[in-house]
């Protein structure tokens, strides 16, 4: 092809980078004067514009329903008969096959340990306090020690005969409350002494009767000998009483050099007081400990 007297020229395309644009003359012009014709490059370029912005969109468009159809088609392979899955969701069992709580939890029958065994009770009553009693296993040893005080141990005595061993008005309330036994021992310190005796009853209430009945004037008989002086024959002293399950116990505790007992006397009260608490510990220890043997037999 040639366009007015030119040789010939190959075509243009505006699409491939190395033709070239060939020189644009009228038809009856002459030869060409290397004028460039801006008009017409102007023309050609709007129309490159027009035509690439034609392919983008639609390119766009093509790429949209792409990618549109292939998700389609995933759902569908995934569903296999094209419906909406749950997820894991549908290959948990219905609500009937799932074990409830209620149906699994163990069952225990209602249980109730025994009471413990109350000490008391074993020194409550003769007929369950059957332990080997004697002075020397309610105090035994040669000395004790209370409060960080050493105490030694002097002489002992047991009777049946209660009132032979009290004095005052203790003998009879001994022996209208039914004592069947007193057992004494006496401890010294120095110049202190003190004398505890311990009455038996067959029942708690006949020691808490002893107790009750007791006033000032109710005062165990000291012991002496063996080396323990005389106390408490015509002096002042200091007299306790107290009493626990079947047993009341008693308490005179003075001077061995005659001398009378006043409130400034704190060496005195402190071993009158020492000597009663070891008491009701032994007596409380003698019920713990048939407690104990009774639990494991």
């Amino acid at each position: 092809m040639s366009f007015g007297q030119g040789g010939p020229q190959s075509q243009w395309d505006p699409w491939k980078p190395q033709s070239q644009q060939p020189s644009q003359q009228p038809w009856n012009s002459g030869p060409a004067d290397n004028t460039p014709d801006w008009a017409a490059l102007a023309e050609a370029s709007e129309a490159r514009a027009k035509r690439r912005r034609l392919l983008f969109v639609g390119g766009g468009a093509l790429a949209t329903v792409a990618i549109a159809g292939a998700v389609a088609v995933a759902v569908v392979s995934a569903n296999g008969s094209g419906q909406a899955s749950d997820g894991p969701s549908s290959q948990l069992p219905a609500t009937a096959d799932i074990p409830s709580a209620s149906a699994t939890a163990p069952s225990f029958a209602p249980t109730s340990a025994p009471p413990p065994l109350d000490p008391k009770d074993f020194v409550s009553s003769a007929e369950k306090d059957k332990a080997p009693l004697s002075p020397d296993l309610l105090f035994p040893g040669t000395q004790l020690t209370m409060s960080g005080t050493v105490y030694k141990k002097g002489p002992t005595a047991d009777t049946r005969t209660c009132g032979s061993a009290a004095q005052k008005t203790l003998p009879k309330v001994l022996t209208d409350n039914g004592c069947t036994r007193m057992m004494r021992v006496t401890y010294t310190r120095g110049d202190v002494a003190v004398t505890v005796g311990v009455a038996v009853f067959d029942t708690e209430a006949q020691a808490a009767g002893a107790k009750r009945q007791a006033d000032k004037k109710s005062i165990i008989r000291s012991l002496s000998g063996g080396g323990v002086k005389s106390f408490c024959t015509g002096a002042v002293c200091r007299s306790t009483t107290n009493s626990y399950g079947r047993y009341a116990y008693f308490t005179v505790a003075g001077h061995t050099d005659g001398k009378d007992v006043t409130e400034k006397a704190t060496e005195v009260f402190k071993a009158g007081d020492d000597l009663a608490e070891f008491a009701f510990r032994q007596i409380r220890q003698r019920g713990e400990a048939q407690a104990s043997a009774a639990a494991e037999g």
